[in-house]
């Protein structure tokens, strides 16, 4: 009951922020500043807070119709070799994204973009690194 409560709360949510956004692009004529890319934020977040509950949603109605096929999902939701390949390809991902992401940044400092963004970008790299690197300490300890 509490999470079709909160999967509806987030779909309601997510149509207010899609239907503001979508106001406010039509309505605003000049927009000057953060206001101007405001709207879209607004617009995209809604959409994506939107998706995320009407699939919570409809998972749970396919889980009350189905419930063998439910319990088969959560059982393969706690196995323990699916969660070895999904860690394992966060993994993947995750080495690739460092290379990837140092590269948009080199390529973004030598276009020359504004100093602000440049450093709001080094700064989440660096948290990313950082977040690693403690993790990578913490589960060394632990084994």
């Amino acid at each position: 009951m509490k999470k079709s409560i909160s999967a509806f709360i987030l779909t309601v949510v997510g149509v207010g922020l899609l239907v503001g956004g979508l106001y406010f692009i039509k309505t605003i004529e000049d927009p000057q500043g953060m206001l101007g890319a405001l709207p879209y934020i607004c617009f995209g977040v809604g959409c994506a807070i939107f998706g995320h509950g009407m699939g919570e949603i409809l998972l749970q109605r396919a889980m009350k119709s189905a419930p063998a096929a439910a319990k088969q999902l959560e059982i393969d939701k706690k196995d323990e070799r699916n969660l070895a390949i999904s860690n394992q390809a966060k993994a993947k991902a995750y080495d690739l994204m460092i290379f990837v992401f140092g590269a948009l940044l080199s390529a973004f400092a030598l276009m020359g973009i504004d100093l602000m963004v440049l450093l709001l970008l080094f700064f989440a790299y660096l948290l990313i690194l950082v977040y690693c690197t403690y993790y990578r300490f913490k589960f060394n300890k632990e084994m």
